[in-house]
C-alpha cells in the first residue's frame, strides 16, 4: 500500500496492495456466516415454537427444521474453517471449506429425497463420511492457529493433536466406509485402540492452547503476526510487520486515519517513512546569526 501526502501532512489516498480484496472478501464470508447462523437457529426456534403451539408437525417441517440445523452447523463448521484465511495454512482453512460444502449438499440431499429409494444407504455413509472429516478439519484449522508459536512443548503438543484428530476421522469413517467390513472380527482391540485416540484428541485439544497461553514465545508475542496490523499490545517486531504503540498514540493515530480516510496502518507506516526521510536530509548551511537550522 502506497500512500501520498496532502496538504497538510497527512496520507489521503491509498492504492491497496493485493491483499486487500482478499481480506475483504474473508470479511464478507465470515460476516455472511454469522448471519446465516442467526437466521438458521432463529428459523429453527421459531419453528420448535409453532410446533408446540399447534401440535402440526409433519414430514415437511421435519425437513425444514434438520435443513436448519444443517445450514447452521454448516456455518459454524466454515467460521473455524475461516480463521485460517490470510495466514500461512490458508490452504488447510480452503480445504476444510471445501469439505464442509460437500457434507452440505450431500446432507440436503439426505434430508430432501425419498428416504426409501435405492441408493440412499450409499449417499447417507458418503455424508456421514464428510460431516466427520468437516468436523475434523475444523477442530484441526482451529488448533492450527497455534502453529506460529516457537515454544518446542507447544509444537510437539500441536503436531501430536493433529496427527490424532487425523486418527480419529479415519477410524470412525472405515467402518462406515467399508459398510462394516473394517474391523470385522478385530472390532474389540480395534475400539479399544479408538478410544484411546480419541482420548489423546480431547486431551491435545485442551492442553495445547492452555500452554499456549503459559508458555509465551520469546518475543512475547503470542499472537500471529499479520503484515500491516498495529496491535497496542503488541511487541514490536520488523520481521511481522508489528508496531508497539501506547494507548494515547493508539488514539492519536485512530483519529488522524479517521480525519484522513485511511487507515491506521497507512498513518503509522506514513509517519515512519516521512521521519526516515527526515533523517536522511542534510543539515542547511548556518543562518547569519551563526544558528544551524534543519531542513
Amino acid at each position: 500500500m502506497t500512500t501520498e501526502p496532502s496538504t497538510n501532512g497527512t496520507p489521503t489516498s491509498t492504492v491497496p496492495t493485493s491483499t486487500e480484496p482478499r481480506s475483504v472478501l474473508v470479511r464478507g464470508v465470515r460476516r455472511a456466516a454469522v448471519i446465516t447462523i442467526i437466521v438458521s437457529l432463529s428459523l429453527t426456534a421459531l419453528l420448535g415454537i409453532v410446533v408446540l403451539f399447534t401440535g402440526d408437525f409433519g414430514e415437511v417441517q421435519g425437513r425444514i427444521l434438520l435443513t436448519a440445523l444443517l445450514v447452521a452447523g454448516f456455518s459454524i463448521v466454515a467460521l473455524c474453517d475461516l480463521a485460517l484465511a490470510g495466514r500461512a495454512l490458508r490452504v488447510a482453512g480452503l480445504v476444510g471449506v471445501g469439505v464442509a460444502i460437500l457434507a452440505l449438499l450431500l446432507g440436503l440431499v439426505v434430508i430432501w429425497r425419498d428416504w426409501s429409494g435405492g441408493g440412499f444407504g450409499e449417499i447417507l455413509r458418503a455424508f456421514a463420511i464428510a460431516g466427520i472429516w468437516s468436523l475434523s478439519l475444523a477442530q484441526g484449522n482451529l488448533l492450527l492457529l497455534l502453529a506460529h508459536r516457537r515454544r518446542f512443548p507447544v509444537r510437539m503438543g500441536l503436531g501430536a493433536t493433529c496427527l490424532f484428530i487425523l486418527l480419529t476421522a479415519t477410524l470412525v469413517s472405515l467402518p462406515i466406509l467399508t459398510n462394516g467390513e473394517i474391523p470385522g472380527e478385530a472390532a474389540p482391540d480395534y475400539w479399544r485402540a479408538f478410544g484411546v485416540v480419541v482420548i489423546l484428541d480431547a486431551l491435545g485439544t485442551i492442553v495445547v492452547p492452555v500452554l499456549a497461553l503459559f508458555l509465551r514465545d520469546d518475543d512475547g508475542d503470542a499472537v500471529p503476526a499479520v503484515p500491516g496490523s498495529i496491535p497496542v499490545a503488541a511487541t514490536p517486531s520488523l520481521e511481522s510487520g508489528w508496531v508497539q504503540l501506547s494507548p494515547e498514540l493508539a488514539a492519536d493515530v485512530a483519529r488522524v486515519a479517521t480525519a484522513a480516510r485511511t487507515t491506521p496502518e497507512v498513518v503509522v507506516a506514513f509517519a515512519v517513512r516521512r521521519h526516515l526521510d527526515e533523517r536522511r536530509r542534510p543539515l542547511s548551511p548556518p543562518d547569519p546569526d551563526g544558528a544551524a537550522t534543519a531542513r
